[in-house]
């Protein structure tokens, strides 16, 4: 039994069962015991791998995008950079290497990365140097337009699950059962915020909620209305969250989510209608990873690429950019939301 694992049945003995967000907050982001706050969780030594590690490709697109949405925008001068959760930073260093040709963009960003990890912080200032001002919530960045990228950041945001009752919903509870972490059913209570997804569910169907992301949402949104800007939002989930979506992966495997928390990541699918709801400004259709990266030339990109290379590194490469796009891979698993002001044109990649 881990540490965290006896800490969480102290607390939940202590005051009773805790919500689903709860547990995942403790898991990920405890002080000492924490998943992301212990470790560098990528590549194959780490639990997953996400697009950016997978091939530059990746970064060097959505870099462009982000540059072209500057450009159709007046190409206002300063403006942020941002990412959230950035990993090992090496999505940004694409985007970087990807636009340092776009005339007047690298003098005018000004690189912000959002990220609660001091581990993750470290490899990063590794990756990027000293360029970077770090911050440990949105709140903190310059009022200025915003460019903006979140790449599997939504995903692991702290989730409450309902479960649909006869007349109300039951909250789903992780609790203390032989000794042990166990989900359980809280009372049947009215839902006010749950009342629109009543014509889509029976009962037991889970509905799950992120506060927190629609709270996000909303930041992004509004800095974007206020003083311009874009943001590309790519995870996986779909355009509105239903079933039992609560995951844990560990070496690269999926397991029990209650079996290790702090040593396995825990993840749930994306709603983004509920970030599109959120934000107050425009945003554009759904659209599957795959579909966003052809339309940004993804493919050839990888036909330069492949030029020079042969043997292994050239199958690596057919690998990576199949991985990416293809539909039975990351290519429909994994959707873009792009927000953008009202009026404007969205992202280049994306459609309203």
């Amino acid at each position: 039994m881990s540490t965290l694992t006896q800490h969480l049945l102290a607390r939940i003995e202590a005051h009773g069962p805790m919500t689903v967000a709860d547990y995942m907050g403790e898991a990920l982001l405890h002080p000492t015991l924490g998943y992301y706050t212990t470790r560098d969780p990528l590549g194959a030594a780490g639990d997953f791998t996400t697009a950016p590690e997978i091939s530059q490709m990746f970064g060097e697109l959505i870099g462009l995008s982000l540059a072209q949405a500057w450009l159709d925008q007046g190409a206002r001068a300063p403006f942020t950079l941002a990412e959230l959760g950035p990993g090992r930073g090496t999505l940004m260093d694409d985007i970087l290497r990807a636009t340092r040709a776009v005339p007047g963009f690298h003098a005018a960003a000004q690189i912000h990365l959002v990220e609660a990890s001091p581990t993750l912080r470290a490899k990063q200032r590794d990756t990027l140097g000293d360029q970077v001002t770090w911050h440990d919530s949105l709140d903190t960045l310059p009022d200025q337009p915003l460019y903006l990228i979140a790449n599997e950041f939504f995903d692991a945001l702290p989730i409450r699950q309902y479960q649909r009752g006869s007349e109300g919903w039951h909250e789903r509870l992780i609790a203390m059962r032989d000794g042990a972490l166990a989900f359980a059913l809280g009372p049947e209570l009215p839902q006010l915020h749950l009342t629109h997804r009543l014509a889509d569910t029976v009962q037991d169907n889970i509905v799950e909620t992120c506060p927190q992301a629609s709270a996000i949402a909303d930041q992004i949104g509004t800095r974007i209305r206020d003083a311009g800007g874009a943001a590309l939002l790519i995870d996986y989930g779909d355009w509105r969250a239903q079933g039992d979506t609560l995951q844990a992966l560990q070496d690269h495997a999926f397991i029990d989510p209650l079996a290790a928390p702090g040593s396995s990541d825990l993840t749930a699918h994306v709603d983004f209608e509920a970030l599109a709801q959120a934000a107050p400004c425009a945003h554009s259709r759904l659209t599957p990873q795959g579909v966003f990266l052809e339309r940004l030339g993804i493919t050839a990109r990888a036909q330069a690429l492949a030029a020079n290379l042969s043997g292994a590194a050239l199958a690596s490469h057919i690998a990576a950019h199949r991985r990416l796009t293809h539909p039975e891979e990351m290519g429909n698993l994994f959707k873009v939301l792009a927000l953008f002001p009202e009026g404007g044109t969205p992202p280049a990649g994306c459609t309203t």
